[in-house]
């Protein structure tokens, strides 16, 4: 019996202790809640989230994970604005940042009302990728998130195994 706690339980304690570390500090494998983000990103797709970043590093177009206190669940959209910008989305489905327009080739387009949205210090502003049904920061009680609400940095999908890859 000793050896088999020494051989094997003790082995597979540590190694679980190291897993569990490593997944509250530095990754998490995070299952994307809603179609939001299609096509980059599919409604139950599994994540690879990095938790080591500086936030002061994060540009635009970074695809991000954040905890929203209004619908109280981790959420994974497309930074688009940062502190201090002013962000103006046009009845078309335009998006401009301090007054020039967004390139954005990944979006799925849809019209609207405008809206501007003027970005305060140590906050952020994220939308979907999939303009059309995506319930973002358009719709939000509050349309910023702050930067300690930010929990990572999505880097790639690992399942399915067919659509392992970067994300873009």
């Amino acid at each position: 019996m000793k050896y088999f706690i020494k051989e094997w339980v003790i082995p597979f304690l540590i190694a679980l202790v190291i897993v569990l570390l490593l997944n509250i500090f530095v990754f998490q494998i995070m299952t994307v809640p809603t179609g939001s983000m299609i096509d980059t990103i599919m409604e139950g797709d599994r994540l690879f989230v990095n938790k080591i970043f500086n936030i002061e590093d994060v540009k635009r177009g970074d695809i991000l994970v954040f905890k929203s206190h209004e619908l109280k669940i981790n959420l994974v959209k497309r930074l688009i604005g940062l502190p201090g910008e002013t962000v103006d989305i046009k009845s078309n489905g335009d998006v401009y940042i301090n007054g020039a327009k967004l390139d954005e080739p990944y979006v799925i387009k849809s019209t609207g009302i405008e809206q501007t949205f003027n970005i305060p210090e140590d906050s952020y502003f994220f939308l979907g990728d999939n303009r059309p049904i995506s319930k973002d920061a358009r719709y939000w009680v509050n349309p910023y998130i702050n930067k300690k609400d930010i929990k990572g940095e999505a880097v790639f999908t690992v399942y399915p195994f067919n659509r392992i890859g970067k994300l873009e």
